[in-house]
């Protein structure tokens, strides 16, 4: 007999629509599965046969072939284990009488990994299957029961969550109904109430710097002596943030489901991306890939914050890795089976000491490097690289008076209500362009954007000329100069708004320049 079956695929974020097929003609004993997979759905053979003898059902010992079609895409990872073993069933004929007619099981798929005992477990990809299954027209989605929240989401879809194949069955023959998933009421994100830039002392200067950054989303370097509390303001970072809009969770959602990364009985990434690698992370786990290729650090950012403490002990191929995709918002992996893209909107913070002992510059420590190490330190980082930072910071130590002052400093409530201010009306300003941010704009918008009285553009040439600026830094100036505006709650840009923003954008050529 034969039966077909309705099922998805997924490659990076692409998700692709798969038929699977069972046939059970007479013969000896075989049991092949063709159409390109690879080797977790070759094993499906012996998963299948478990599943199915220990849910009670007998195994049908005959010449089985099953086709997965398209038969010239790869199908990878075990999530075809649960429509196999339904098609095999309804091949054998142990699901006829059910209670789903024809018409209904051309409108339903089925994913999921199997256990030996039957039971359901969870797989990667589920969201972005499900959405691609709603725009395939199809109306119901049996998955794992912890896949559940995440898909419940999608909008015009029936998703049944399912523990075990005892329980599916039970439904598919209208005997005991499985309720359909429902999203989850995941609470409004909220200020992080374990840190917060109340409890910073002193660093006036860089507290505003990362407001301005946070403001347009730009990306930041920070430079300081140990201890200064470079780590401190980043990782405070993202609460002063705006709230994500439900496309930003959305996109979100979907790689963290790809990389197989979300927390359990949640349905939205609602929180920004907060992501810290150490700094012996390879290339290709900061930028995506393997033979299957999954999100890499830049990627599980998207959205967020990527932090890179001690930016210079970080490989020099790693740091490379960054360069095309801070300024395409993507990241491209390609593979023999074809390439993937995945979006990368972060906001890219780094922190960094001027030496390798870390007191150059220091006010009360002497630099103890020895000749020429602290200029092969700083050599680490490219230039091309320090161009793509909008924002340069120097922390300086912080004195004796100002750590014992009484008294919090300015919350991060306070902050991100500015942020959030300026924020509205960048949203304003780029609606119907893709973009939410002054730091995501093109040359073409801040040109249109960044426009500058006869006063500002001549401090901005003599600038251009002093620091040897490029032109890349020439427009981030003038993004950064637009942030500063629209926090102040100006319409045009001036000149203290082009002074600030070059201030910002020049410490890169004082500690590169002095060594």
């Amino acid at each position: 007999m034969f039966a077909r079956i309705n099922s998805m695929g997924c490659y990076g974020l692409e998700a692709f629509c798969v038929e699977v097929e069972a046939d059970i003609p007479q013969g000896l004993p075989r049991f092949d599965i063709v159409g390109l997979p690879d080797t977790s759905v070759s094993e499906a053979r012996e998963r299948v046969r478990s599943a199915m003898k220990n849910s009670g059902y007998d195994f049908p010992y005959s010449r089985i072939t099953v086709n997965l079609a398209p038969a010239d895409r790869r199908k990878e990872g075990p999530l075809y284990d649960l429509p196999i073993l339904i098609a095999l069933l309804a091949a054998s004929g142990q699901l006829r009488g059910g209670g789903m007619q024809d018409e209904a099981w051309q409108r339903t798929a089925f994913i999921g990994e199997l256990s030996l005992d039957g039971s359901v477990r969870k797989v990667n990809g589920a969201l972005p299957m499900v959405i691609q299954a709603r725009d395939a027209g199809w109306r119901e989605v049996f998955l794992p029961a912890q896949n559940a929240a995440e898909s419940a989401v999608v909008e015009g879809i029936t998703v049944y969550p399912v523990n075990d194949v005892r329980e599916l069955l039970a439904h598919l023959r209208g005997q005991n109904k499985i309720d359909p998933a429902k999203p989850l009421e995941d609470p409004v994100e909220t200020v992080l109430s374990l840190v917060d830039y109340a409890e910073v002392k002193g660093q006036q200067e860089a507290r505003h710097a990362l407001e301005i950054a946070a403001a347009g989303n730009h990306n930041v370097l920070m430079i300081g002596p140990p201890g200064s509390g470079k780590s401190m303001l980043a990782e405070r970072l993202p609460t002063i943030l705006p709230h994500m809009t439900r496309e930003e969770s959305l996109e979100t959602t979907k790689l963290y489901s790809v990389a197989g990364k979300m927390p359990p009985d949640t349905s939205l990434i609602r929180t920004r991306p907060f992501r810290s690698p150490h700094h012996t992370v390879s290339a290709a786990a900061l930028s995506g890939g393997g033979s299957i290729p999954r999100p890499g650090e830049l990627s599980l950012a998207h959205n967020g914050v990527l932090f890179l403490d001690e930016l210079l002990e970080f490989d020099r191929a790693a740091l490379e890795v960054l360069r095309q995709p801070l300024e395409n918002r993507t990241v491209t992996i390609a593979r023999v089976a074809g390439t993937v893209k995945y979006p990368c909107t972060v906001m890219l913070v780094c922190a960094m000491n001027p030496c390798p002992c870390g007191n150059y510059g220091h006010p009360t420590k002497r630099c103890s490097c020895p000749q020429g190490a602290a200029q092969r330190y700083l050599s680490r980082a490219s230039g091309p690289l320090l161009d793509r930072l909008d924002i340069h910071i120097e922390v300086p130590p912080v004195d004796f008076s100002r750590l014992s002052a009484k008294g919090p400093s300015e919350s991060s409530a306070a902050i991100r209500a500015r942020v959030n201010a300026a924020r509205a009306v960048q949203e304003e300003r780029f609606r119907n362009t893709g973009i939410f941010a002054n730091g995501q704009m093109s040359a073409a918008m801040t040109r249109s954007h960044c426009q500058l009285d006869s006063q500002s553009l001549e401090l901005l040439r003599r600038a251009f000329d002093t620091l040897g600026l490029s032109a890349r830094a020439y427009d981030k100036i003038l993004r950064v100069a637009r942030t500063i505006a629209d926090l102040e709650g100006r319409e045009s840009i001036d000149a203290q708004h082009i002074a600030e923003a070059i201030q910002l954008r020049s410490l890169d050529r004082k500690f590169w320049a002095e060594r």
